[in-house]
């Protein structure tokens, strides 16, 4: 449902504030760095408990190791995406757009399924780090823990920047994730410090969701660039146009572009990329939305003196 041209083929808006760009940049930052603050504050917490608190240091030192590589990561796709001649630019943008959907939706019902066993494995492996000796282990815990994520991150920033950069909202998606991420960090401190004021589950169920339409918007923007360089040749014929009532472009259209931003809303759409999008939202929501089924926790194995006492071996450097 995306109708958006590259920047080399459109003039830019300028740099006014692009409420649409920064949403789901905000968005995006936020439920990802959501996810990388707890794993961290989940770390942290553990070493606190068994008197490790003292390797905080590793922890952080890895996870700004996997945060500085994931930023690399997405700035090199970024430049890339924009470095391309026609047809390939639009060929480029396409894939890139599909490959940050597919991302996305694997990530969501991966932490669907994962959720509740998350905390268990990092203990487990932190318990394995100290074992083994090595404070390195510890860097390289959280580095692989947050990195995942950060990958995820700037893959789908990127398909958002894209699709932002011909009306110069590229950079208020990334303003947004700053944003996003920022506040990420402050409440992955009240995680660490025991706050309960946030329902998570419900934070990830419904910022799951607005990912879900996001995802559709980019994968739709990738029809419709296929459709551009005739890639496709089905279904490129307009299936309604309600440009008279809500706009997607102009100066008098903000909430039309506001839709466009966040959710791949165009007033004109191809009938493929309305089935496109209308197929993944309906199809995804309905699978992430559907209860998830309860597994039998295991019997709990049986604790030995040894085992009983507090763990507070020294780890080295």
């Amino acid at each position: 449902m995306l109708t958006v041209v590259n920047p080399a083929r459109s003039p830019r808006r300028g740099s006014a504030l692009d409420i649409g760009a920064f949403t789901s940049g905000l968005l995006t930052g936020l439920r990802e760095g959501v996810e990388a603050a707890l794993i961290v504050a989940i770390i942290c917490a553990y070493l606190a408990k068994t008197g490790n608190a003292r390797y905080f240091s590793r922890v952080f030192l890895g996870a700004g190791l996997a945060l500085g590589l994931s930023a690399l990561l997405g700035i090199i796709l970024f430049q890339t995406v924009g470095s391309f001649e026609e047809p390939y630019e639009q060929l480029f943008e396409g894939l890139t757009m599909i490959a940050a959907a597919a991302v996305v939706t694997w990530m969501l019902f991966w932490m669907r399924r994962q959720a509740r066993s998350v905390r268990g494995e990092l203990q487990a492996a932190v318990d394995r780090a100290i074992d083994n000796g090595s404070a390195t282990a510890l860097a390289l815990l959280a580095f692989f823990a947050v990195v995942r994520e950060g990958v995820e991150t700037s893959l789908f920033l990127t398909g958002q920047a894209a699709a932002a950069s011909a009306d110069g909202g590229a950079v208020w998606v990334l303003v947004g994730a700053i944003v996003g991420i920022a506040i990420a960090v402050v409440l992955g401190v009240g995680f660490y410090h025991g706050s309960r004021r946030i329902n998570l589950a419900t934070f990830f169920r419904w910022t799951g969701v607005a990912l879900v339409f996001i995802a559709a918007g980019l994968l739709s923007h990738a029809v419709h660039e296929f459709i551009e360089i005739g890639l496709i040749n089905i279904g490129t014929q307009t299936l309604f146009d309600i440009s008279a009532i809500l706009p997607h472009e102009g100066d008098g259209s903000v909430i039309g572009q506001l839709l466009r931003a966040l959710f791949g809303y165009t007033s004109s759409p191809e009938v493929i990329t309305f089935v496109v999008w209308l197929t993944y939202v309906v199809v995804v929501l309905a699978l992430f939305l559907r209860p998830v089924k309860s597994v039998p926790a295991p019997p709990p194995a049986p604790v030995t003196a040894a085992a009983s006492a507090p763990t507070t071996k020294t780890v080295e450097g």
